[in-house]
């Protein structure tokens, strides 16, 4: 691998005698990860029909190393399913440390393609809310596809600069998760285009992107909120700089320890401009200490109130309730589900949206989605969204056909084709919940044990 001079120069600085290791460890391939979706399924349920063999990751419970040399597991149909999330083992960290409580209102503000995201809609439960932002439109549009994916009810997926939402949600998170924008250097052994950006953009390009959303995510932070801050860099501008800025915009921040395994590497306050001695809480992960890329994480505590915004917290969420037609109440009465209140079903140009109790006001802001999309009503029917299939359990739907994993009719349906299920007797005609060993994949329509494929396009598998 071709690194920069300067690069060289700075880590060889940083590392000192442990600099070989690191540019020996660059020729060595990655590893890769899958971290289990216990929203859906408990680790121990998920390794007992795994179809990978899989080794535990240490610094995460839900998250294990495979072989890519033997598996493809965005083919297997447990992906389709929403039961885990491929993801870089570092990149696992930042999520498992924020100490996410059932009911926190919590914030991803720059939260595509949705790895960590879809990993805080776990730990929420179903309780809470979890907005997720991203300012790219159309990586925002890879965000909404994961959390719904994953079954995701309570959430709002929103595209605006970090500035609009802090206008906003003034004193509104019990947690802030910021992975931030950064120039890279810790996957660099990704691919040589990490390199090239890197020599095309430099490292205080974004230190001042970082510190921007800084500005405004501090805002933001509930009094006795957590926030935590991380990159995928090894620059001492973008981390132990960046957390200084940060403590710097109030008083009332601090610096709490980051759980570190073996292999972890401390924050470096000789790194910094201040000499704070706390930086040592952070956690700096190093590719060639540990079975992982590059990564800083951090995490802040807000002590007390710093009246640093006016005004209060974001208003409830204006809730209009939607009065089902026949047809509507006719399908959703096949739904038993403590989990669904259709009483908190809203309708929006003929589309249905459950929206949970604790949803702050997102007026006006640039929505992607808003609740949980329940589906559409057109001439005299019902049909249900893809989502909604992701969100509920076997259990909770009064027409389902399960295949196994290994029903070549699986494949068959996530390619959008027509399959029969003549082997059921006890299948009613109309919508089916389609299920792979128990677990949603999406919708058909049944007619005398002929499924036609109501998967939806734009998802299948090609």
């Amino acid at each position: 691998m071709i690194l920069p001079e300067s690069f060289k120069d700075r880590i060889k600085e940083q590392l000192k005698d442990e600099y070989e290791d690191y540019i020996g460890c660059l020729d060595k391939g990655m590893n890769h990860g899958i971290r289990v979706n216990t929203a859906k399924i408990s680790v121990e349920d998920f390794l007992k029909i795994s179809p990978f063999e899989l080794e535990s990751i240490p610094w995460t419970d839900n998250g294990f190393y495979y072989d890519d040399k033997k598996y493809v597991p965005s083919k297997h149909p447990y992906y389709y399913a929403g039961l885990y999330y491929i993801q870089e083992p570092s990149a696992m960290t930042p999520a498992s440390v924020l100490d996410i409580k059932p009911g926190d209102t919590v914030l991803d503000i720059c939260a595509a393609p949705g790895g960590k995201s879809t990993e805080l809609a776990a730990k929420l439960g179903n309780t809470g809310v979890l907005i997720s932002n991203d300012i790219s439109n159309s990586r925002a549009k890879a965000l909404l596809k994961n959390l719904e994916l994953f079954g995701t009810g309570n959430m709002s997926v929103v595209s605006e600069p970090p500035n609009k939402l802090s206008e906003r949600f003034c004193n509104t998170f019990d947690k802030i998760l910021v992975d931030a924008p950064c120039s890279g250097e810790g996957m660099f052994r990704k691919s040589q285009s990490m390199v090239t950006a890197w020599e095309n953009n430099g490292v205080e390009l974004f230190a001042g992107l970082q510190r921007g959303i800084l500005n405004e995510v501090v805002k933001m932070l509930k009094p006795g909120g957590t926030m935590l801050y991380s990159t995928c860099t090894f620059s001492p501008m973008e981390n132990e700089q960046s957390v200084e800025y940060l403590l710097g915009l109030d008083p009332s921040l601090r610096l709490i320890d980051v759980p570190k395994v073996d292999g972890f590497d401390d924050g470096h306050p000789e790194w910094g401009n201040t000499g704070n001695k706390e930086l040592t809480k952070c956690a700096r992960l190093w590719p060639h200490k540990i079975r992982g890329e590059g990564h800083f994480v951090a995490l802040i505590k807000k002590e007390t109130d710093p009246d640093m915004c006016h005004g209060d917290a974001s208003g409830e969420y204006a809730f209009k309730p939607y009065r089902m037609d026949t047809v509507t109440e006719e399908f959703f009465s096949k739904i038993k589900s403590d989990r669904f209140d259709t009483g908190r079903i809203e309708e929006k140009s003929g589309r249905l949206f459950y929206i949970c109790e604790d949803m702050p006001d997102v007026k006006g802001l640039r929505l992607l989605r808003n609740g949980l999309f329940l589906g559409e009503i057109k001439k005299n029917r019902f049909e249900p969204s893809q989502s909604l299939a992701m969100f509920l359990r076997a259990d909770e739907f009064d027409n389902v056909y399960s295949m196994t994993a290994d029903d070549n009719r699986v494949i068959k349906y996530l390619k959008g084709e027509t399959i029969e299920a003549e082997d059921d007797n006890t299948l009613r005609n109309g919508y089916t919940l389609v299920c792979v060993d128990g677990y949603p994949l999406g919708w058909a329509k049944n007619n005398k044990g002929t499924l036609k494929n109501k998967y939806l396009t734009g998802w299948r598998m090609m």
